[in-house]
């Protein structure tokens, strides 16, 4: 599971209930209004629904299934470490060489990528294949975070709906004063689940998602420089100096060490 996911969850209702704990207000009121939990949550989805195409909302369980599975993708310094290894067998023995390893790579994209240089494509044509799915890759995963951000926008406005309704209700019938401060505590409660959800479950889980994007279609920019960097014939030192641009400076700072601690037990003398 995706821990922060789920810690994040877990310490927001915290600080719901806790709030209202603290604030003298009875955390069981959410459950005794089901008139706002209908509101908000069905509101949710009935505008979800109409604000996007039915093929876009059937990947919702997948879009959700992202955010508390983490992703199961390959480490840069793995990618790195693949493409220096396919560039030796490359100058060794030719681009050819690299068929037998085709049924090896688990990535459909690499997998795509490294077919495409195998068979012969100009350098150009490679990249403007791999750059356009990736783009569409792209368009796709903010498609499924808009419907999340979309939601987080639907329901802070709902919860006023929820809370015109409630006062309505509540100022209805005016003649039992403590029936009344009841009544108008109650109709509050929409604007709270609003709010609640809009802002600490909905537009969170968006930016989980457009970082998570982020993320696979950056291990894809790299994996398309390192690809166009075999077809090219560079050394395997000019593609890891070319790939570590995408590690952070902990880890380039980290490779660099092991570097220099494995160039020193070769100097040692026997």
């Amino acid at each position: 599971m995706e821990k922060s996911t789920i810690v994040g969850i877990i310490l927001g209702f915290l600080a719901l209930i806790g709030g209202m704990m603290l604030k003298g207000a009875d955390p069981l009121a959410i459950l005794q209004n089901p008139a706002a939990i209908v509101i908000i949550l069905v509101g949710t989805v009935a505008s979800v629904t109409i604000a996007f195409p039915g093929y876009e909302l059937k990947k919702i369980p997948t879009l959700l299934k992202l955010v508390f599975v983490p992703q199961k993708l390959m480490p840069k310094k793995e990618v790195i470490r693949l493409f220096m290894e396919w560039a030796t067998i490359t100058r060794r023995e030719g681009l050819l060489a690299l068929e037998s390893h085709i049924e090896e790579i688990d990535d459909p994209f690499l997998k795509n990528g490294m077919r495409m240089i195998i068979d012969g494509n100009d350098q150009e044509f490679v990249r403007d294949v791999l750059m356009e799915e990736l783009h569409a890759t792209e368009e796709r995963h903010k498609a499924g975070a808009s419907i999340f951000s979309q939601a987080g926008t639907y329901a802070p406005t709902l919860g006023v709906l929820g809370a015109v309704i409630g006062l309505v209700a509540a100022l209805s019938n005016m003649t039992d004063s403590d029936q009344l401060a009841h009544s108008i505590s109650a109709a509050f409660i929409a604007t709270l689940l609003g709010i609640f959800t809009g802002y600490v479950l909905w537009h969170p889980i968006a930016n989980k998602l457009r970082r998570l994007s982020k993320r696979e279609i950056e291990l894809k920019l790299m994996m398309v420089e390192g690809l166009l960097s075999i077809q090219s014939g560079v050394s395997t030192i000019a593609i890891n100096q070319k790939l570590s641009v995408y590690l952070s400076p902990a880890e380039r700072a980290e490779d660099e060490k092991k570097g220099e601690a494995a160039d020193g037990e070769k100097v040692q003398p026997a």
